[in-house]
């Protein structure tokens, strides 16, 4: 039996990512005709049409869609193993790094990470991915360089995770609300109308829990996905919003902050990747990056004043 050719891999690999023999051959620097000659070859060879006609595009066969993300990860795979593992010109490096985070992480973080990164490697970009789930799916398959957030109890055993700072959950209403004077007992806070943040739609969160442990309850009028979400409710509203103080520093610009009158634990907020990218010198400078921006970004004052 001779030997596949696996060059073609690479060259599946594009064809399933892009889904058009053009864009393939854009992306490996071939011409439209050579890009269809190794079409017909892996037609052959794996006994499928893998891409076929539909309308003006092309769309991928089932066998095509079971394929892709194994031979995406095969070709990633195979990149890292023959990637010199030695100190890298970063003043040359080339790359585009997918950093999965939440959107109050790009607000606090993102600029600082920007100007860090273009200062030591001007030709890297960074594509900051929403995090609408903590599945680690797209770790796995290389789609996601690095990711950020507070690890879940089903985190991948797997996975790589460094802590890069601690956080609390603070109180945040408008300067008129009645909130802003006065005493923040935990009977004021429950008394008034909050938003409850969470990716699931649950109506209830750590503050539910704290408050039940004191005998109180609060009244959740609205649910949302996210912290900038909620912040910009409470900017608008006299709603409540309960956020991580320093993942929100700069969201919650003209709004009034104050320490939560309960017992809540607090978070650690951590970087995750895959082990494949434990050895790959670029990879290693991006997380130092993340870490010393981490490290230094201002944390908010504790004072109620804000």
């Amino acid at each position: 039996m001779s030997m596949p050719d696996f060059n073609l891999l690479i060259t599946l690999d594009a064809l399933l990512a892009e889904g058009s023999v053009a864009g393939a051959a854009r992306r490996l620097r071939l011409s439209p005709s050579a890009m269809s000659r190794a079409l017909a070859r892996l037609r052959v060879m794996t006994g499928d049409p893998l891409l076929v006609r539909a309308g003006r595009a092309l769309v991928p066969t089932p066998h095509a869609l079971l394929l892709r993300e194994r031979v995406a990860l095969l070709v990633r795979d195979a990149e890292a193993a023959l990637r010199p593992a030695h100190d890298i010109d970063l003043s040359g490096l080339q790359r585009l790094f997918t950093v999965r985070c939440s959107d109050g992480f790009v607000e606090n973080f993102g600029p600082r990470l920007i100007a860090r990164v273009n200062a030591d490697a001007p030709g890297v970009r960074l594509h900051f991915m929403a995090k609408h789930d903590k599945d680690s799916a797209l770790l796995r398959d290389g789609s996601v360089d690095v990711e950020t957030g507070v690890i879940g109890a089903a985190a991948s055993p797997e996975l790589r995770i460094r802590a890069l700072f601690r956080d609390r959950f603070i109180g945040v209403v408008r300067h008129d609300h009645a909130l802003s004077l006065g005493e923040i007992t935990a009977a004021r806070y429950a008394a008034g109308s909050h938003i409850c943040v969470s990716r699931r739609g649950l109506p209830h969160g750590p503050p539910d829990e704290a408050l039940r442990a004191v005998g109180l309850r609060r009244d959740v009028t609205t649910i949302v996905g996210g912290f900038a979400a909620a912040l910009a409710l409470a900017r608008a509203s006299m709603l409540i919003a309960t956020v991580p103080e320093r993942h929100t520093g700069y969201l919650r610009d003209g709004l009034y902050s104050f320490a939560l009158p309960l017992a809540l634990p607090p978070l650690t907020v951590s970087m995750i990747w895959h082990p494949r990218h434990d050895a790959d010198p670029a990879q290693q400078w991006l997380r130092r990056c993340l870490m010393d921006v981490c490290s230094v970004a201002p944390l908010p004052p504790d004072t109620a004043a804000q």
